[in-house]
Formats: structure tokens, C-alpha cells, sequence
């Protein structure tokens, strides 16, 4: 007769929980990740776009040549601006979700915790009747004798 842990099916949706629970930490850490990228690309073009208007600062140039080029640099700080802000959001939704996530580990621990106690408790059970079996069978024998 095999070990059958009353709370499997708990067990197995506290684990589909926590799975769950890590696959969103995953995708929040990602987006994390993508938008460190891009903010690391737009200070990129915003040192590059610096570095050609100061040196075509002593060229000759249209004032629509100018007021594109403030204008691009203006849009990228923007940009910088929101990235970062986008970062702070999710670094806190993160946090939120690094809590949750816990949590729902910490659930499937206890019940793994209890099966493993349990499946000790009932191999130890198995063991003693086993014992008991074989001590039985032998003394039977050695009273035929």
C-alpha cells in the first residue's frame, strides 16, 4: 500500500500558485530589464546627438537645422525622464510582487514540509509492521520445532 498525503490536491494548487506567482516576478523583472535598455539606448543617442550639435556648433546651419536639433534633445530627456519614472513604477510593483511571491512559497513549503514529516512518520510505520511481521513469522517457525 503506497503513502497517499491527504492534502496533495492542496499542495499541488498552492504549488500551481506559487509558479504562477514566480512567472509574473519573471515578466515584472523583464520589463525591468527591457526598460533599463532602452534607457541605457536613449543616453546613447542623447550623448551622440550632443556630441554633433557641439560640433557643428561653428558651421553654418539653418534655424531649422537648430531647432531640430533642441527639439531632439528636448524629446530624448522627455524620454529619459519617463523611463526612469517607469523604472521606479516598477521597481516598487517588483517589490509588491516579490512579497506575494513569498508568501505563496512559504504556503507550499509548510505542506511540502508536512507531506515529507508525514511520508517519514508512515515509512517508519511500515517499517515497525514489517518487523513485527517477520518477528511473528520467525517465532512461529521456531515453535514447530
Amino acid at each position: 500500500m503506497a503513502y497517499k498525503f491527504p492534502l496533495a490536491a492542496v499542495l499541488r494548487v498552492r504549488g500551481i500558485i506559487e509558479e504562477r506567482e514566480e512567472g509574473i516576478l519573471q515578466k515584472i523583472l523583464f520589463d525591468i530589464s527591457k526598460v533599463f535598455d532602452t534607457l541605457e539606448r536613449t543616453h546613447t543617442r542623447l550623448s551622440e546627438s550632443e556630441t554633433t550639435r557641439y560640433a557643428e556648433i561653428l558651421k553654418p546651419s539653418t534655424g531649422l537645422q537648430l531647432q531640430a536639433s533642441y527639439g531632439e534633445v528636448k524629446t530624448l530627456k522627455q524620454l529619459r525622464k519617463d523611463l526612469e519614472a517607469q523604472i521606479e513604477k516598477l521597481e516598487r510593483v517588483r517589490d509588491e510582487q516579490l512579497i506575494v511571491y513569498q508568501a505563496a512559497r512559504q504556503n507550499r513549503e509548510m505542506l511540502t514540509d508536512m507531506c515529507e514529516k508525514q511520508r517519514i512518520i508512515y515509512n517508519s510505520d511500515l517499517n515497525k509492521r514489517e518487523q513485527k511481521t517477520l518477528d511473528d513469522n520467525y517465532i512461529a517457525r521456531r515453535g514447530r520445532f
